[in-house]
């Protein structure tokens, strides 16, 4: 098992712990061995094949039979043995947003609640509004919490669905039928949720590629099996559609499959206003195909440039004048948005300045916690110092790389910054982040970031609406009014790349370009691993239109410093 599928085990542990009302320290104990776990640099199989878990913060010695068990067998008889003890449908409110052990325990022990149906009647029916630690703001909560749940259902995470796309494609290709093969759909278009897996490939033999697909390790269950396209579900739950064309075929059905639908109906509007027929097989005029060795040819038989599969989401890109050069990783000269073990981050700063130096950039933004953020081990004042001492003196030995000195600062709920003025002048940029009391309205909301941006200190606005993909909606904003504030006081805003939050979304990004704002993309990298999430970032940027630019990764250290101090 991966260090992060061992830290999730123990996560659940330590909710079923809370369940059966277990001591609240043995609860604790399994929470922080998974973050240890998960934030654990050197591989979790050598460290437990060495006998070193008990290195591992938090791990004692029943933490490390179990965790030995999990890694050598893949799963767990103690954690199989407490969940037995609730029915399986019971874990599906754990998906409400608000909804933590003790108030599932309170459900299922008063109400009997068992399930996401069982749960959404017992609210209909006024059951919450007199149970303690409940009442009828929660019980509204709640029904907007299932709201979002079912509209979110059987959705999975970018990277997910794209990992699980790319070991299906290199498990077809290899096959010599093949001739070309491509991920389509959502993923190819890089969304940051992804409903099922497309592919397209051209082959002579279209028989032969779908036996291979069915006799693919990751496949769990066939649903159809026809000659040019077959369906399956893998064992990650998500469901994979292949289909196979002629290599004359290729380009039409890779850019149909591609989608969106709002684009290709667009783009057939545009055809027939040509005379041309267009769908997922060619481009006709008169019955007779308008022969396209790939998509670009396809775009130049409609007057078009070459349409990058990101763009096409029927936001504009037939119309524009020029479309733009969208930013690419060669473009990223920094990055910023870090943490150490200076607040929650696991790796040292001279670590975490390897890991950048390695991966091709030029300087890294450390932006650990304010004090404020006490659960993520916020830094006080003379932390921040002893943080900046040793900045300068890493700063003095690295060669042609720079560490900048940063903070994610807590905006707190008047709209203030963390920290007195005179520390916050010590660092090069602040980002500025809401993390608390997140329950608001849109006038509330507003009006606390508004007043963060206006501060003069801050540089960037970090992830706008707080929102965790799947889970939690985020707080409403008027953007219109953030962007301008944004734009008046030359504050960047940033696209958080972790995979659980993609915010700024990618459908707000070209209007905030549009008033001229500067974007961030921020990896929020709490371990080495975690600076590859720009790449989540990149995707979403590019998907809002930009260009190197507009991001201030673009710009050497020396640019971004200047930028700053224009402020």
């Amino acid at each position: 098992m991966t260090k992060k599928e061992v830290a999730a085990v123990l996560e659940e542990i330590a909710v079923l712990l809370e369940l059966v009302g277990e001591n609240p320290f043995k609860v604790r104990s399994y929470t922080n061995a998974a973050r240890a776990i998960e934030q654990l640099e050197e591989d979790l199989d050598t460290v437990v094949e060495e006998k070193r878990l008990r290195e591992v913060k938090g791990v004692g010695d029943a933490l490390e039979k179990k965790i030995e068990e999990l890694v050598a067998t893949g799963k767990l008889k103690y954690h199989q043995d407490l969940r037995d003890k609730f029915p399986e449908t019971l874990f599906e409110l754990f998906r409400i947003p608000g909804l933590g052990a003790k108030r599932v325990k309170t459900l299922y022990e008063d109400l009997n609640v068992r399930s996401l149906g069982e749960l959404e009647y017992a609210c209909t029916e006024n059951r919450l509004t007199k149970l303690h630690g409940l009442g009828d703001k929660i019980q509204n909560k709640i029904l907007d919490g299932i709201a979002f749940a079912r509209k979110h259902q059987g959705l999975f995470l970018f990277p997910t669905a794209s990992q699980e796309a790319e070991s299906l494609r290199g498990g077809l290709s290899s096959d010599k039928s093949v001739i070309r093969i491509e991920v389509a759909g959502s993923i190819r278009r890089r969304k940051e949720v992804v409903k099922d897996i497309d592919i397209v490939a051209s082959s002579n033999k279209p028989e032969a590629l779908m036996k291979r697909l069915v006799r693919l390790t990751n496949v769990e269950t066939v649903t159809a099996e026809g000659e040019t396209k077959s369906s399956v579900v893998l064992k990650s739950g998500i469901a994979a559609d292949l289909r196979v064309v002629t290599d004359e075929e290729f380009p039409y059905a890779l850019h149909h499959f591609t989608g969106s639908k709002e684009h290709n109906v667009a783009m057939r509007q545009r055809a027939r206003t040509r005379g041309l027929k267009m769908n997922e097989y060619g481009l006709f005029r008169d019955e007779k195909n308008v022969p396209c060795r790939d998509e670009a040819a396809i775009f130049k038989a409609l007057d078009l440039p070459y349409i990058p599969p990101e763009l096409r989401e029927d936001m504009g890109e037939l119309d524009a004048r020029e479309l733009p050069t969208l930013v690419e990783q060669k473009d990223l000269r920094g990055i910023i948005h870090c943490h150490t073990n200076f607040s929650d981050g696991s790796a040292t700063l001279a670590e975490m300045a390897r890991g950048a130096q390695k991966r091709g950039y030029h300087y890294l933004g450390i932006a650990d916690h304010s004090q404020s953020a006490g659960y993520a081990h916020g830094m006080k004042p003379e932390d921040v110092l002893r943080q900046h001492k040793e900045i300068d003196q890493l700063n003095k030995i690295l060669d042609r790389f720079r560490i900048l000195k940063g903070v994610e600062s807590d905006i707190r709920s008047d709209g203030s910054l963390d920290y007195e003025e005179a520390l916050l002048r010590k660092f090069d940029f602040i980002i500025a982040s809401v993390h608390s009391k997140l329950d608001m309205t849109e006038t509330q909301a507003t009006r606390r970031v508004v007043k963060a941006v206006e501060n003069p200190l801050t540089t960037i606005l970090g992830h706008p609406t707080g929102r965790l993909l799947l889970s939690r909606q985020g707080y409403p904003l008027n953007f219109d009014t953030v962007f301008d504030a944004c734009a008046a006081n030359q504050v960047a805003i940033e696209i958080n790349a972790n995979t659980y939050r993609m915010d700024l979304d990618w459908r707000h990004i070209k209007p905030a370009k549009g008033k001229g704002l500067k974007f961030c993309i921020g990896p929020d990298a709490h371990n080495v691993e975690g600076m590859d999430d720009v790449q989540y970032g990149l995707g979403i940027a590019r998907k809002g239109w930009l260009e190197a630019g507009d991001l201030l990764n673009c710009m050497t250290v020396e640019e971004f410093l200047a930028w700053r101090k224009t402020r």
